[in-house]
C-alpha cells in the first residue's frame, strides 16, 4: 500500500500546461479585456475628487435605501479618506464590481437553465459543490500561471469562487415561483420566453438579488486573497502588512474592506426590493405615484355620479 499513489495533481498540472501552451490566444484575450475593464473602472473612480465621489455614493444610498445609510456612507468613506486608503479602496471596488458583473452574467443564465432543465441542474450541483468547497487560495495558482500578476488573476479567481451562490439562488428563485401563476400564464397563451421574462424573473427577483448580494460579499472576501496575486487595492495592503507585521497598516486596510462591504451589502439588498424603503427617494416617488393614481381613480368614479344627479 505504500506504493499506492494517484497522481491527480500531476494530471491537473499537465492540463494547465497544455492550456497555457496551446490556448494562449484565449488567455491573452481574457487578460486584455478584463485588464482594460478593471483598470478603466479604477481610473474612472479615481478621476473625480474624492469628496465628489463620496457625495455620489451617499446619493445612491439615499436613492435606494434611506437617508440614514447616506449619512453612514459619508462617515465611512470620509474615514477611508482620512486613513489614506482612498486610492486602494477604489481599486478594490473596481475589482469587486467587475468580478461581480462577470459572475452575474454567467451565473444568472446558468441558474435559469438549471431551473428549467432537471438534467442540467443534476450535472451542475456537484460541480458547484466542488467550486464552493475548494480552498479559495487554490484558484490563484492556475490564474497566476495563465495571467501573471495584477488585476486579471484576481478577477478570474474571484469569479470562479463567487459563481456558485449566484447560480444556486437564481435556480431557487425561478423554481420558487408559484406554479399556478405560471400555469395561468400558459392558459392565457403566453410563450415560454414570455413566462420567463414576464412572470418568473420579476417574481424571483428578490431571491436573485440575494444571490447577487452573496456574489459581491464573496468577491470582497476574495479581493484580499487576490492581493497575493499582486492585484492592487486593499488586499495588497493587507498582504504587505502581514509580511511586515505592520498592525496599523493591516487594521486600516481591513477597515476599508469592512466599510465597502457594509455599503455594497446595504445597497444591493435594497435593490432586491426597490422602492420598499420608506425613507428612500425611490420609496417617496412610488408613494407619490400611488397617491396620484388613487386620486385619478377617485376622480373617474365621482364624475359619472355627478353627471347622473344632473
Amino acid at each position: 500500500m505504500d506504493d499506492f499513489r494517484i497522481h491527480i495533481g500531476d494530471w491537473v498540472e499537465t492540463g494547465v500546461d497544455w492550456i497555457r501552451d496551446n490556448m494562449k490566444w484565449l488567455t491573452d484575450f481574457i487578460s486584455d479585456v478584463v485588464g482594460f475593464l478593471t483598470e478603466g473602472l479604477a481610473d474612472l473612480l479615481l478621476a473625480p475628487p474624492a469628496l465628489l465621489m463620496i457625495v455620489l455614493f451617499a446619493a445612491i444610498a439615499w436613492l435606494v435605501r434611506s437617508w440614514q445609510l447616506a449619512v453612514g456612507t459619508v462617515v465611512m468613506f470620509l474615514l477611508i479618506l482620512g486613513i489614506d486608503q482612498w486610492d486602494t479602496s477604489m481599486q478594490t471596488l473596481a475589482l469587486v464590481l467587475i468580478a461581480a458583473l462577470v459572475t452575474v452574467a454567467i451565473s444568472v443564465p446558468l441558474g435559469i437553465w438549471a431551473a428549467r432543465n432537471d438534467r442540467v441542474s443534476t450535472i451542475l450541483r456537484p460541480v458547484l459543490d466542488f467550486m464552493q468547497t475548494m480552498p479559495s487560495l487554490v484558484y490563484l495558482i492556475p490564474a497566476m500561471v495563465f495571467f501573471g500578476l495584477g488585476f486579471v488573476p484576481g478577477v478570474v479567481a474571484t469569479v470562479i469562487f463567487a459563481l456558485p451562490p449566484g447560480v444556486r439562488l437564481t435556480e431557487l428563485g425561478i423554481r420558487g415561483v408559484d406554479s399556478e401563476t405560471v400555469e395561468a400564464g400558459y392558459a392565457f397563451g403566453a410563450q415560454p420566453r414570455q413566462i420567463l421574462t414576464g412572470i418568473q424573473l420579476p417574481l424571483a427577483m428578490p431571491t436573485i438579488m440575494a444571490g447577487v448580494n452573496q456574489v459581491i460579499m464573496l468577491a470582497l472576501s476574495m479581493s484580499v486573497i487576490a492581493g497575493m496575486a499582486g492585484a492592487p487595492g486593499l488586499g495588497k495592503e493587507v498582504v504587505s502588512a502581514l509580511q511586515t507585521i505592520d498592525i496599523a497598516k493591516g487594521v486600516e486596510a481591513g477597515l476599508g474592506v469592512v466599510f465597502i462591504a457594509v455599503y455594497l451589502d446595504r445597497v444591493t439588498a435594497a435593490l432586491g426590493n426597490p422602492g420598499d424603503y420608506k425613507s428612500s427617494l425611490l420609496g417617496a416617488l412610488n408613494r407619490r405615484r400611488d397617491a396620484q393614481r388613487r386620486a385619478e381613480a377617485a376622480t373617474k368614479v365621482r364624475v359619472p355620479a355627478s353627471v347622473e344627479t344632473r
